[in-house]
């Protein structure tokens, strides 16, 4: 069986996808159809990553913003 030949409720997620629930998962509003398609097509190490590097962004971006408004403040 090749993966064409997958009927599209056994594909994999797709990275659109993944990236759809791992937002809607910090944001806390997943819908009850979308978790269990990523619990029966999904790979947890998938959404691992992609939560943590979210995380990092998220971060990263928190910090700059902080940043910059601390240097316009101080300018």
């Amino acid at each position: 069986m090749t993966d064409q030949d997958k009927a599209p409720q056994q594909a994999p997620l797709t990275l659109r996808e993944m990236l759809q629930s791992v937002l809607a998962a910090a944001l806390g509003v997943q819908s009850g159809k979308n978790r269990s398609r990523d619990f029966s097509r999904g790979k947890p190490s998938h959404f691992i990553l992609l939560g943590v590097f979210f995380t990092a962004l998220f971060v990263v971006v928190l910090l700059g913003a902080v940043k910059l408004i601390l240097h316009l403040a101080t300018g």
